[in-house]
Order: structure tokens, then sequence, then C-alpha cells
């Protein structure tokens, strides 16, 4: 069987374009065993504006909120992620939000890796996720 790929950028999510550049791709959906990865999302809103500047349990559900975006536009679901990689500025206060996390990625209690950071892309980021996903 033929694998083909597919870059996307949602629109839902802010454009990952610096100096004319686009940085990365938000989603890349690969056919055959249909496998579908996305990009760190930060807690960004559609505009590329910070959400939940010094709280963490914002920047939490905004990123879910981008991964769920994210997904939909490649056909999955947050019940198709089979992997999940965090980085956190402060892994105490991210554990005091499991619950948050829990909303979005529970149910498909993908694999997973969390790690703490001095920084992120902007100081004002506190919590980055990418998923890999599944369907078919």
């Amino acid at each position: 069987m033929a694998v083909t790929r597919k870059n996307m950028q949602p629109e839902a999510l802010a454009a990952p374009v610096r100096n004319g550049h686009t940085l990365y791709s938000h989603v890349v959906a690969v056919e055959g065993r249909r496998m579908v990865f996305v990009a760190g999302q930060l807690a960004r809103d559609r505009a590329g504006n910070v959400v939940g500047k010094g709280d963490m349990r914002a920047q939490i559900r905004q990123v879910g909120e981008n991964i769920k975006a994210a997904l939909a536009a490649a056909g999955a679901t947050l019940g198709d992620i089979v992997k999940t990689n965090t980085y956190v500025t402060d892994m105490d206060e991210y554990f005091r939000h499991v619950d948050v996390r829990m909303e979005y990625f529970g149910p498909a209690l993908p694999t997973s890796t969390t790690v703490e950071v001095r920084r992120l892309a902007h100081p004002d980021f506190l919590v980055e996720v990418e998923v890999v996903a599944m369907t078919g």
C-alpha cells in the first residue's frame, strides 16, 4: 500500500510564520495505517496571542483545545492519540492541574513523556504538548 503524507495548517490555529517563512506544520497526516503528528502546541489563540499569561491551568486548557482543533483538521479525535510529549516550565505546578489534562488526554490514555524545561518559545508560555495519533 502506498504511503502518502499531507501537511496541514488548520485555520483555527495561529500560522507558524516568522519573517515570511512557515516554521513547521501544525499537523502532518500519513496515509496507509493513518498516523497524525501534531507539532508542539502552545497556549495561543487563533490570532497568535498568549492565552492565560501566568496561569498554567488556563494554558493547559488552551493547549488541549489547540490539539483538538489540529486533530479534527486531520480527521482524528482526542481518542486517537497514542503519544504525548509535554514540556513544562514548572513540573509541580503542572501536576496541580492533572484534571484539566485528563479532560483532553485521559480517554485515550496515550503514552506520555513530560519534561521540565527552563524556557519555551516565549517566556509567557508555561506548557507545550505535541501528540501522535493513529486512526483507521
